[in-house]
């Protein structure tokens, strides 16, 4: 009754357009409520929840995005992508998934990788004559890519509770990061086939391919310096973070010169603002995954899906089923809260890769980035591209396919996942 509860109150306050911080909070309570405990323990709890070294890298990467964005370096990835590809029928589509991954190892987040490159793409690829619904719903896919590819938010909050090394996290969703974004491509050129208002970009020559690689070096070299420094022993994730932050602020300030004494107040508050909605949403995620555990909830939970199979393929399938679904109404950290306590003694007992199954996971919610109720990249791609969620719903069909198929090759096939990691003696 107690699973009953937490589960019922919580969904339907979703429905109510209630934000999915307070709804997790408030079921929570419901919760404590129902099974006779003190309210007076939820502060204990919430502060416990986020009180963990490791959750440090959270506000600094999101800080290090902030910066990145602030400094001028998407527009100069874009600049450069355009640069290479930009000449080639569909060569935009392609610049956009591309940055997308550059830029997701220097943010680590999926709306802020929309918000940082949609006021430069969209408006591009309208005047090439794409459309903009389908714009809008390929860098809202794309943007997804950022809680895949390393450094991700999503990963520092699943090692967290899954208690798996952030370092090997990291390194496990670079590959799947990679295959999902080949699988946005595919999806994107096969959309584009009869599509004969697109006008090529003009060919640059070698010597202006220079010029933009050098005006972008300084952006490229951000995820060199982050990865390059956890795996070469130099420092740790949540080091590396502020790492980043440190670097993003050297560039912007002294090599672009993009940001000023005036906008540092405004770069602040952004950051501060995108910090606090996570860390709100781990807080309230703390008292329910409490009430998961001391009530058996989740054991129970494990028992019942155990007890419908025990063939690992069909187990598997079944999880990402619910994944794909419960993506359609919360957001990636609510759901590791929500599920892990429940799954991850199975994963453990099928003998499947901890490392594997965060990926997956996470490549699961990403998909929910893009479906309808809560899709928030989709929000945040429509408010850039002045377009109503019907317009960006018409497109993006193609790439929820995409996503999937590109999950389901990375769950039965985990060697994606830990390949890297195995190949470089971290698990």
């Amino acid at each position: 009754m107690t699973g009953l509860i937490l589960v019922g109150v919580f969904f339907a306050l979703i429905l109510c357009n209630i934000p999915i911080a307070v709804s997790m909070g408030l079921a929570a309570i419901a919760g404590l409520l129902y099974c006779d405990m003190p309210v007076s323990v939820v502060p204990s709890l919430m502060a416990s929840a986020i009180g963990k070294s490791s959750l440090l890298a959270i506000p600094f990467f999101i800080l290090a995005g902030v910066i990145m964005d602030y400094a001028g370096i998407s527009r100069r990835l874009v600049n450069f992508a355009r640069a290479c590809i930009g000449h080639v029928r569909g060569g935009l589509a392609i610049v956009v998934v591309v940055v997308a991954c550059f830029f997701a190892a220097i943010s680590g987040s999926g709306p802020a990788t929309v918000a940082a490159l949609g006021g430069v793409l969209i408006p591009a690829m309208t005047d090439a004559g794409y459309k903009k619904g389908f714009s809008c719903g390929l860098l809202a896919a794309s943007g997804g890519i950022g809680v895949i590819i390393p450094p991700s938010i999503a990963f520092v909050v699943y090692a967290m509770i899954a208690e798996v090394s952030v370092g090997t996290m990291f390194m496990s969703g670079i590959l799947p990061g990679l295959l999902v974004g080949a699988a946005y491509i595919v999806a994107s050129l096969w959309c584009l086939c009869d599509e004969k208002d697109i006008v090529l970009l003009e060919k640059v020559n070698g010597g202006e391919r220079w010029k933009a690689f050098k005006d972008a070096f300084w952006g490229l070299l951000t995820p060199v310096i982050i990865l390059g420094g956890i795996y070469g022993g130099i420092f740790t994730p949540t080091e590396a973070a502020g790492v980043a932050v440190v670097y993003g602020l050297f560039v912007g300030v002294f090599i672009y010169k993009e940001i000023k004494i005036s906008s540092l107040r405004s770069l602040c508050v952004d950051s501060a603002v995108s910090s606090a909605v996570v860390m709100y949403i781990l807080a309230s995620a703390g008292i329910f995954t409490y009430i998961l555990t001391t009530s058996r909830v989740a054991a129970s939970m494990t028992e019942g899906l155990l007890f419908i199979s025990n063939n690992k393929l069909i187990l598997l399938l079944i999880m990402n089923v619910i994944f794909l679904i419960a993506g359609c109404f919360v957001d990636t950290v609510s759901a590791f809260y929500l599920f892990l306590p429940i799954l991850l003694p199975i994963i453990h007992a099928m003998d499947y890769s901890p490392y594997a199954f965060g990926v997956l996971m996470t490549a699961n919610f990403a998909v929910g980035m893009i479906t309808p109720p809560v899709g928030v990249n989709l929000y945040v791609a429509c408010n850039i591209g002045k377009i109503s969620m019907t317009e960006i719903c018409r497109h993006i069909l193609p790439f929820v396919v995409a996503g999937v198929v590109a999950v389901l090759i990375m769950t039965y096939f985990p060697i994606i996942s830990t390949g890297l990691p195995s190949l470089m003696g971290l698990i």
